[in-house]
């Protein structure tokens, strides 16, 4: 049985994933365009990953202009089969702390100037 890959998309402030080892950056070409940067594939720990920051090498992209199509087409070109995606928000409830992990139930996607599906 093949081993399982992981990805996971890097948000604002999460541009590197600290402790992965056999490290290799690989550049994808895609039918969508171009990614948001160079994939980095290693390993943490047995569990193979490869991981994209979202946001470019930088923070260079907005929110609006990221590839997500290249970005998770590259993903699956590279093997992944479970994809995590990490970002950084605010919150407007008082009992939701900076710092704290929320797990998203419910997500509006207001962007309107790209596509909104892979067909």
């Amino acid at each position: 049985m093949a081993q399982k890959v992981m990805g996971i998309v890097g948000g604002s402030g999460l541009y590197e994933l600290e402790g992965l080892t056999a490290i290799k950056e690989v550049e994808i070409t895609t039918p969508f365009g171009k990614p948001s940067g160079v994939y980095v594939t290693g390993k943490l720990g047995d569990l193979s990953l490869v991981f994209l920051p979202r946001h470019g090498a930088g923070h260079t992209i907005p929110p609006h202009e990221i590839n997500y199509r290249a970005n998770i087409y590259g993903f699956k070109k590279l093997g992944v089969q479970q994809l995590l995606s990490f970002s950084a928000v605010g919150s407007m409830k008082e009992e939701i702390k900076p710092g704290e992990v929320v797990v998203v139930d419910q997500f509006v996607d207001r962007t309107r100037t790209r596509p909104s599906s892979f067909f």
